[in-house]
């Protein structure tokens, strides 16, 4: 039997991913609305927001990513504020590797609220030793 999940917090890899129907986006998809079926929460850090927010401002509208925003918080993704404890496990996780700030970000609120971090990017392979990672 696998293990249930605490929770998922997702990246900017995996929504950018859905929002532009990558072939990732399917399974996407299937997690996101196995999570809703078996009651576990999802996840985003306000630092991953933001890069969603300004990636679809910069290659389409800021129109489409307060659009696209909604519609995240509409699937039921809760946005995580950072307080200083979590930017500061994030400031470890980037003195420690070759990680990008807001995939930092990711980690570390995956690793506080002993998620599991749902994505695609392997710059989440060093981190894998301190947080379980759902591969996409």
């Amino acid at each position: 039997m696998s293990r249930k999940p605490k929770a998922y917090v997702l990246d900017t890899w995996t929504i950018i991913a859905y929002l532009q129907d990558e072939p990732a986006a399917e399974k996407i998809v299937e997690v996101i609305a196995d999570a809703h079926e078996q009651e576990i929460p999802l996840y985003m850090s306000v630092v991953n927001v933001c890069e969603v927010w300004y990636i679809l401002a910069r290659e389409i509208s800021e129109a489409e990513a307060d659009s696209s925003v909604n519609d995240l918080q509409r699937l039921g993704i809760q946005f995580q504020e950072t307080d200083w404890d979590t930017a500061k496990e994030a400031a470890r996780f980037k003195a420690k590797g070759k990680m990008s700030l807001g995939d930092c970000f990711a980690a570390a609120l995956a690793k506080e609220l002993k998620a599991d971090l749902m994505t695609g990017n392997n710059e989440f392979k060093q981190a894998e030793s301190q947080i379980k990672v759902l591969w996409l």
